[in-house]
């Protein structure tokens, strides 16, 4: 099976912009297919900024909803599936939002939405709901991807729980600030090699109201080591998720054979 050639977008776009942010998306999105990529990852809330306080509520939009449809486009235009963070508003429950990822085929069709788990901070538990589904996947290019949301991959269970449903490749649009760096340099390639996958985190970068993201996406591989690696400004990097590395890495490596999950019961 053929590498899935996969660009992460690190920027923080222009703040409440979501034409703005549409047309970034685009740029990168027609940068990414030149070089091959057959998906693009963008960050965590990256249609609308992060920043935006009580304008969240304005500019959250329902799963389907206009920018969901401007996204097709691109994906289409490009030829390439393209993932990417946004608030959304729940159509059936009045008032109620999401911190939401969707994950669109190259072909504009929707493949899968998450909505963030674990929320981090004041500001996301003053405006977003919990999601409860923990574990959201599609297939891409014959590569089984799942889908969540930055604070939620620093919980070794939710990634374990990728891990035996099967998810290859993890999606992890982001927005980490300083000083936790620690995240994208150690915790996310030690999850991957922990769990037999490929992590793409795609992150924000720079100032943004009061908080300062610090960049450093990366795309780690199941043994531990970083395919692409970003700096701290703004940048697209690529690499490939290759099926066959995968399935000899997880034919050497015993972690997900040799569990005890009899022994693990009061983790829960």
């Amino acid at each position: 099976m053929p590498a899935l050639r996969t660009a992460l977008l690190q920027s923080s776009g222009e703040l409440g912009d979501v034409a703005a942010n549409l047309k970034i998306l685009d740029e990168a999105a027609a940068r990414a297919a030149a070089a091959g990529a057959g998906l693009l990852l963008a960050p965590e809330l990256f249609l609308t900024g992060y920043a935006i306080g009580a304008d969240i509520a304005r500019l959250a939009e329902p799963a389907a909803g206009p920018s969901a449809r401007a996204v097709a486009a691109i994906a289409v235009r490009h030829g390439l599936a393209v993932g990417y963070g946004y608030p959304e508003r729940d159509t059936e429950r009045h008032g109620v939002l999401y911190n939401s990822a969707q994950l669109v085929g190259a072909d504009g069709a929707p493949l899968a939405h998450y909505r963030k788990t674990h929320l981090f901070g004041d500001f996301e538990l003053q405006w977003f709901t919990p999601g409860d589904l923990a574990v959201v996947q599609a297939e891409v290019d014959g590569i089984t991807v799942g889908m969540m949301i930055c604070y939620d991959v620093e919980f070794p269970e939710n990634v374990r729980a990728h891990a035996l449903a099967g998810t290859d490749l993890l999606l992890v649009p982001t927005a980490l600030m300083h000083p936790a760096e620690i995240v994208p340099q150690s915790v996310v390639p030690v999850r991957a090699f922990e769990n037999q996958l490929y992590i793409a985190y795609a992150n924000r970068t720079g100032p943004e109201g009061a908080f300062e993201f610090v960049g450093l996406s990366a795309l780690a591989g199941p043994d531990g080591v970083a395919r692409a690696r970003a700096g701290r400004g703004a940048d697209l990097v690529i690499g490939d998720v290759d099926p066959d590395f995968l399935a000899a890495s997880r034919a050497e490596n015993p972690y997900l054979r040799d569990r005890r999950p009899g022994l693990y019961g009061p983790l829960v």
